[in-house]
């Protein structure tokens, strides 16, 4: 009975002893397995991070397409000597206004007095600017940035201090679009009869101020003769812009280069000249020599 009693106790441990084994040889599997969860999660997150930057690395940057134009002419020869003879036949020799860039911002400046003593002088003053636009990824497209700006012009001439009975009219055959703004100055001297034209050819904008006045008791230029010739000048400036690039005419907007490899930044100086520029007015009197415009 004893010896009895003794096998079972003995076949208890054995048994014990084979569970606490078991339990003991299954727990490097359950950590084993834990290990290799942990491994596969961390391989997963860094092929996710490699993916996604290897897909931004070749997504295409930005582009917008290269402007027409790269360069202006030389602002004095602009215009031939004939076109100046008729707008400023006492003129003298243009002056070039000044900038720090001129292959983006130019202008010229004659002005005329025809003095006839007594029997009174006609005056007559001239200006061309030009204000070349680059294309700019944040921005926009060159020939966009000059159409803003050419239209900013219009509407200044438009709204030029002092200006009595102002009129608009477009400009055919004078680059991609232009117009005309004429009006009246009165003034001490006499009555200014001021015709400013802006026109727009590809990413360059010209503006024309042509004044003129009859001073000392002489009769006011006639309005019609001064808007011809100042048409006639303007359609000769846009010329020389497309010339200077090559184009040798003014062909329509976006029949330039079509290649989307973006231009540099505007300039500062196209940049400060399109917000910061003020209205057009007439020229100052002719006994003090008006301000260049650019």
């Amino acid at each position: 009975m004893q010896r009895r009693a003794q096998r079972v106790e003995r076949d208890q441990r054995a048994k014990r002893r084979g569970r606490v084994l078991v339990c003991a040889a299954a727990v490097p599997v359950v950590l084993v397995a834990a290990g290799c969860s942990s491994d596969s999660g961390s391989g997963d997150s860094t092929d996710k991070a490699a993916k996604a930057a290897a897909s931004a690395s070749s997504s295409p940057s930005p582009t917008v397409q290269a402007a027409a134009y790269d360069k202006l002419p030389e602002p004095c020869k602009v215009l031939s000597k004939k076109t100046l003879k008729d707008l400023v036949p006492k003129g003298v020799s243009g002056k070039e206004s000044k900038s720090d860039d001129i292959s983006t911002r130019a202008g010229c400046s004659w002005n005329s007095l025809d003095n006839n003593g007594v029997k009174g002088s006609q005056f007559r003053w001239l200006n061309v600017s030009m204000l070349r636009f680059e294309s700019d990824v944040t921005r926009g497209p060159a020939d966009k940035l000059a159409q803003e700006y050419y239209e900013k012009q219009v509407q200044e001439a438009q709204a030029a201090e002092g200006a009595k009975g102002v009129k608009s009219e477009p400009v055919s055959g004078t680059g991609d679009q232009a117009t005309a703004v004429h009006y009246d100055l009165k003034k001490k001297e006499g009555t200014f009869k001021q015709q400013t034209l802006v026109a727009r050819v590809e990413n360059v904008v010209v503006t024309l101020d042509y004044n003129g006045a009859g001073l000392a008791g002489d009769k006011t230029p006639d309005e019609g003769d001064l808007l011809k010739d100042a048409k006639k000048a303007v359609k000769e400036a846009v010329k020389a812009v497309s010339n200077a690039n090559g184009k040798g005419g003014s062909a329509p907007s976006g029949a330039a280069s079509e290649s989307s490899k973006p231009s540099k930044s505007p300039s500062k100086s196209a940049s400060k000249e399109a917000s910061d520029e003020s209205s057009k007015g007439a020229s100052a009197s002719p006994s003090k020599k008006p301000a260049s415009k650019s």
